[in-house]
């Protein structure tokens, strides 16, 4: 596995070594020691989730405030704009964010680490999306950062306007957000 260093230095694109001849394919998606070596972190993984999502959907930027989740997420259909953005006011890249293309055939996986708000667009006609979590899924504890907030300025690739859930739709800005110290 190897680890390539982002804007954020916690937040880690990881490229898995991938085996491939006229069958097909394989690849270790997830192997701790390989982890722990590329990332330097040994996070406990606790919950893996599965997405499916039409072009031009973005869900997100999610996080939660009690509970906060690290997450290994990657794309295994189609490809996705995938976006962190820093909340831990403790931070030098506070308020920062940084985003990169995931997809099925890239293979890349991307490391967010607990403190930071995480979402994606699909840029594909469809995407299958999967992540490991370091907690459970807190619904009382989940909020959204707003993902157009201008002070955030993230460059997502549209092509028109996404498709949103009321509640991402409707997220807070970075000025109000609750975030980690």
């Amino acid at each position: 596995m190897k680890a390539i260093a982002t804007t954020i230095p916690d937040v880690v694109l990881l490229e898995p070594e991938v085996f491939g001849d006229e069958r097909g394919f394989f690849f270790e998606s997830y192997n701790r020691r390989a982890f722990r070596e590329a990332t330097g972190q040994d996070p406990d993984f606790v919950q893996d989730n599965h997405s499916r999502s039409a072009r031009g959907v973005l869900r997100g930027l999610h996080y939660q405030v009690r509970q906060p989740q690290g997450k290994l997420v990657r794309v295994v259909a189609g490809e996705v704009w995938d976006v962190v953005v820093d909340l831990r006011r403790s931070s030098p890249s506070f308020g920062r964010w940084v985003g990169l293309a995931l997809s099925a055939a890239n293979r890349r996986m991307l490391w967010v680490p607990p403190g930071f708000a995480h979402g994606f667009l699909v840029t594909s006609d469809s995407a299958e999306f999967l992540y490991k979590t370091t907690d459970y899924y807190a619904p009382e504890h989940e909020r959204s950062l707003l993902w157009s907030d201008p002070a955030l300025g993230i460059a997502w690739p549209l092509e028109g306007e996404p498709v949103l859930k009321p509640g991402d739709a409707n997220g807070t800005p970075l000025a109000r957000a609750e975030t980690y110290p």
